[in-house]
Formats: structure tokens, C-alpha cells, sequence
């Protein structure tokens, strides 16, 4: 069996999801259930024996040391982590605590398991952290893409917490020989989509008749990676990866914000369009733009394609389309996640910015 943290939000239960649609093996599923994580994206596997949810954090080092003793086992896919630059920025302690103190105790509670370990259990045993590609900071318009070996330059809260965890996790690797392998994904959209993030907030405010706030110009560029195609790279890697290398995950689409939310309002138009005729491209307001805003990343995945024989299987186009239809047939799931608190984060982080 396979333990997997953070399997309650957006990438780890579809993860978790793909996982046991595509195998038999058994998921213990580790989540604290903040915010984001959401015991409702896992409702389809309510009563399978093979999903085995356990409400904890990765800080908490007692519940992990029994976990691993009473399961065994082979290998750790790492999702824990708070993930929203805007909310690193309002609160950038609760980043700390996850991302940096959560992942260290968490390494070292998975050495002491892995250190006692025998034969060709310790030799087959993976520990797989998921990363992001906002640790390499921002790249100007022309600059070659991210590769695995870009220097770090994180720039909020959020990405410099995620840096300093996967500076730990390489020097478990290097210190101690635990068997890591690290991933840095570019940025994922589809279901199960918290709706604080640009594209599910885009359709949820649209069909709401809400304003559709984009920040600065909306010129700041980003490679766009459908979730289950990263999913599937991951897998590749878990199974194929070289112990102690790095793998950039990217959708080989990079696209300016303007132009996702203009293509979000096209296809809104085209499924669910508005009962006055008009298009939702009207509802589209410019919004002062976040501190230190990062202007582009881009991501070279030519590696993991070259080393693992993995690429994309979506494009853009079909990604989002999936996206939007995801959205439009499953409001009920949208309705429970837009709870009072979330609510009061959008008020928060939008009430006050001038257009």
C-alpha cells in the first residue's frame, strides 16, 4: 500500500481518485482538513476497503510513527501543504508551519520508519514530494523556461515555505540517503478546484452574476497543466524515477491570465451563456494587482518526456473544457465548498482593491 498526505484537496484527491480507478492497491489517505481539504471530493469512494482516511497532520509526528508501523507502507506521495499565494501574504505563519516545520518532522519520522526497514523493502521504499515551479521565481517575457537545475528565487511567503521544503527533502536525501524523489508542477486546473484560485473562481463568480476580478493587467503568464495529467506524471515517477533527481511537470501551455479568464467566459457562453444575451467577458474587472506578483513561469519538461517517456495527454483547449463542464454538472459540490469562511476570505482579499 502507498500513504498519501494532503489527499483531501484539489491535486491529492485526484491523485487519490486516479489512483484507485487505475490499481488495486490500498490508499491510506493522511489530510488535517483545513480549508481546502474536503472529505466531499473522496464521497465516490465512501465504503471501498481500499481507501483508508485518516484525519491528522503531517506535523504530528506520533500519528505518523503509527501509521507507518501498522501499515508498512511502500512508498509516501507528499501533497500536505498550504498553497495559495494570496493567503501567504495575509498569513504567512500558517505557511511556515505546514510547509517547512510539517515536512521536516515528517522526514524525520519517515527516516526513523525507513531505517529500520529490511532488504528489499528499505531499497524499494520511495518518499515522492510534490512541489511546486514558484520556487524558481519569475521569469522575464524571453527567458528560457524553468529547468531542474534553475536557481530558487522564491518570491511570497508561500513559495519561499515550499523552497525550504524542498531544500529539506534534498538534504534527507544527501544527509541521511532517504530515497526521495521531488516533483515541481506548473499550474493545475480541473476538478475539485478550490474556488479561491483563477479559474474556478472565474466560473463561479460568472454564474453567480459577480464581477470577475482579475489582477493588474492580467498579462502575467503561467504554464497551464491539466490536474490528471499531472497526476499520471507522478505515477510515472513513483515508478520509474531516478532516487534523489528532480522532475519539472508542465502542460507546455503558456498562456497570460487575461486569456484564460477571456477563454473561461467563451465557453460559458457557449454551455450555460447568460439569460440577457450578453457575454460574461462583461463582468470582467481590472483589480489592484497582489504584492510582488511574479510576471511569468514557464516550465521544461522536456526530461521527465525524455527519461520517463511522459508528456501531456491534454491540450489547453480540451483541459478546460473538461474544466468547465465539470463545473457546470456538479454546482451542488461548488455550494458546499462556498462556506462562510470562504466568504469572508473573499471579502478579505478583494473588498478594497480599486478597478
Amino acid at each position: 500500500m502507498i500513504l498519501v498526505t494532503g489527499g483531501a484537496g484539489f491535486i491529492g484527491a485526484n491523485f487519490v481518485l486516479d489512483w484507485l480507478a487505475q490499481a488495486s492497491e490500498t490508499v491510506i489517505n493522511l489530510d488535517a482538513l483545513t480549508y481546502a481539504g474536503n472529505r466531499e471530493n473522496l464521497a465516490s469512494l465512501d465504503g471501498d476497503q481500499r481507501h483508508l482516511f485518516v484525519q491528522g497532520d503531517i506535523g504530528d509526528s506520533a500519528l505518523v510513527a503509527d501509521l507507518l508501523a501498522r501499515h508498512q507502507p511502500r512508498a509516501i506521495i507528499n501533497f500536505a501543504a498550504e498553497s495559495h499565494v494570496d493567503r501567504s501574504i495575509h498569513g504567512p505563519e500558517d505557511f511556515i508551519q505546514t510547509n517547512i516545520v510539517g515536512t521536516f518532522r515528517l522526514l524525520e519520522t519517515l527516516r526513523g520508519y525507513w531505517s529500520n526497514l529490511q532488504d528489499e523493502a528499505k531499497q524499494n521504499f520511495r518518499f515522492l514530494h510534490v512541489s511546486t515551479d514558484e520556487v524558481y521565481g519569475s521569469l522575464t517575457k524571453d527567458a528560457p523556461a524553468f529547468t531542474e537545475t534553475h536557481r530558487y528565487e522564491p518570491n511570497s511567503p508561500y513559495s519561499a515555505s515550499k523552497a525550504a521544503s524542498d531544500h529539506l527533502v534534498r538534504a534527507y536525501y544527501h544527509t541521511y540517503g532517504l530515497p526521495v524523489l521531488t516533483t515541481n508542477c506548473s499550474n493545475n486546473y480541473g476538478p475539485y478546484h478550490f474556488p479561491e484560485k483563477l479559474i474556478p473562481l472565474m466560473i463561479v463568480n460568472a454564474l453567480a452574476g459577480k464581477s470577475l476580478p482579475v489582477y493588474g493587467d492580467g498579462q502575467q503568464i503561467r504554464d497551464w497543466l491539466y490536474v490528471k495529467d499531472h497526476c499520471s506524471a507522478i505515477r510515472r515517477v513513483l515508478e520509474a524515477g531516478t532516487v534523489g533527481e528532480v522532475y519539472n511537470i508542465g502542460g507546455w501551455n503558456e498562456k497570460p491570465n487575461i486569456d484564460i479568464v477571456h477563454t473561461v467566459c467563451a465557453l460559458l457562453d457557449e454551455l450555460r451563456a447568460r439569460t440577457d444575451g450578453h457575454s460574461y467577458r462583461e463582468q470582467i474587472t481590472y483589480v489592484t494587482d497582489r504584492p510582488g506578483h511574479d510576471r511569468r513561469y514557464a516550465i521544461d519538461a522536456s526530461k521527465i518526456e525524455r527519461e520517463l517517456d511522459w508528456k501531456p495527454a491534454e491540450t489547453f483547449d480540451t483541459g478546460i473544457r473538461k474544466t468547465v463542464h465539470w463545473y457546470l454538472e456538479n454546482q451542488d459540490w461548488v455550494a458546499n465548498v462556498q462556506s462562510g469562511a470562504y466568504r469572508e476570505w473573499l471579502e478579505k482579499n478583494y473588498t478594497g482593491r480599486s478597478a
